[in-house]
């Protein structure tokens, strides 16, 4: 059975033992699309295959743990009870001290979201 899109749609099974029916696998997140949007705004005419796609979704999953749990020790050490922009601003100076300018941490510090949020570019 196939949807309006070309997507296999795989039956449920009524139990796991049947023979001849497929499972539906378990989903796993991703940040490829996201890579693939920021990438064809910022060089429209480039692909990206999906090995590296691969090595860029663990570069980011590993960074976003790191800044995660830095800056949960940030606000446990300041007796905070949530982690707010701050302490993500701080955890990334502390992380990536060397390999970020100033300019880059300086420029999203602004007071105002609404600014920030209208240049997302993966929601």
């Amino acid at each position: 059975m196939t949807s309006k899109y070309g997507e296999r749609k795989h039956k449920e099974t009524s139990s796991a033992g049947e023979a001849g029916k497929k499972r539906r696998s378990s989903r796993k997140e991703s940040y490829a699309s996201c890579v693939y949007k920021v990438l064809k705004q910022v060089h429209p005419d480039t692909g990206v295959s999906s090995e590296a796609t691969g090595i860029i979704n663990s570069f980011v999953s590993d960074i976003f743990e790191r800044i995660a749990g830095e800056s949960s020790r940030v606000a446990h050490y300041n007796k905070r009870s949530s982690i707010s922009s701050r302490e993500i601003q701080t955890a990334v100076r502390l992380l990536l001290h060397r390999a970020v300018p100033k300019y880059s941490s300086s420029k999203y510090s602004s007071s105002d979201l609404s600014s920030t949020q209208s240049h997302s570019y993966c929601l």
